[in-house]
């Protein structure tokens, strides 16, 4: 081997090797008159190269695995409330319970035992009730929910860094984005069952309760899920006028 290995670098020297001609131009040319669909079909590739790449990259990243199989899931996790798209609409059967330690308050004493501040909407003043749930070993409670109109009107407040609390099933078709001042916000519009997650995870079908249409939002860390017979609309309005 070593033999033909010093013939042939000596025959290399008898040999002339011509420079590569310069085709950047022609093409160039034959993309500018490349047919529409030829250029499509090429768009088309890249995108889907570009597709995959990300997809790649989340599933490199533990939160975008996880984001990845909540997709897959049908689930859509936004300041610790969990969204369910899948295309079932069971209603929740039987009556349901309240969550777990749930008492009333004042607006005072609630503010006090909880571990975040409780906002009011200006637009429809002191709540005619608050209750609190699930509260911890110290005696603070996850939950505040202030409730109007003879509680047809609902504002729960919870800590949003907090794991899911609330577990929502809603068509995939009606989860809608929109805005809450600056801070984006998920639009549930009509009636979905929802239940509620406890300090352990575990999601408790027995208080599974038939909810109305509902805006979800977070400000500062904290989470607000407002329920009623509103629009879209009259909910941001209300949304924005928290103090």
């Amino acid at each position: 081997m070593d033999d033909l290995e010093r013939e042939l670098r000596d025959l290399s020297g008898w040999l002339s090797t011509p420079e590569p001609p310069d085709v950047t131009a022609r093409v160039r040319a034959r993309l500018t008159t490349a047919p529409r669909s030829r250029r499509v079909a090429v768009r088309r590739r890249w995108r889907y190269a570009l597709a995959a790449a990300l997809a790649a990259l989340l599933v490199m990243l533990p939160s975008g695995r996880a984001a990845l199989a909540d997709a897959m899931a049908g689930l859509l996790r936004f300041a610790g409330v969990t969204i369910s798209t899948s295309p079932d609409r069971t209603a929740p059967t039987g009556v349901p319970s309240p969550p777990p330690g749930q008492r009333t308050a004042a607006l005072d004493e609630a503010r006090r035992l909880v571990r975040f501040p409780i906002r009011t909407p200006t637009v429809l003043g002191p709540p005619e009730q608050a209750l609190l749930a699930d509260p911890d070993g110290t005696g603070a409670y996850r939950v505040a929910s202030l409730l109007y109109r003879a509680g047809a009107l609902r504002l729960d407040t919870f800590d949003g860094r907090l794991d899911p609390v609330f577990f929502k099933q809603a068509g995939g078709s009606d989860a809608e984005w929109t805005q809450v001042g600056a801070a984006e916000a998920i639009w549930l519009d009509g009636p979905h069952p929802v239940s509620y997650v406890d300090r352990d995870g575990i999601t408790h079908q027995a208080s599974a309760r038939l909810a109305a249409a509902t805006l979800i939002w977070a400000d500062s860390g904290v989470t607000y899920r407002l329920e009623g017979d509103l629009t879209m609309a009259e909910a941001v309005m209300i949304a924005t006028t928290l103090a």
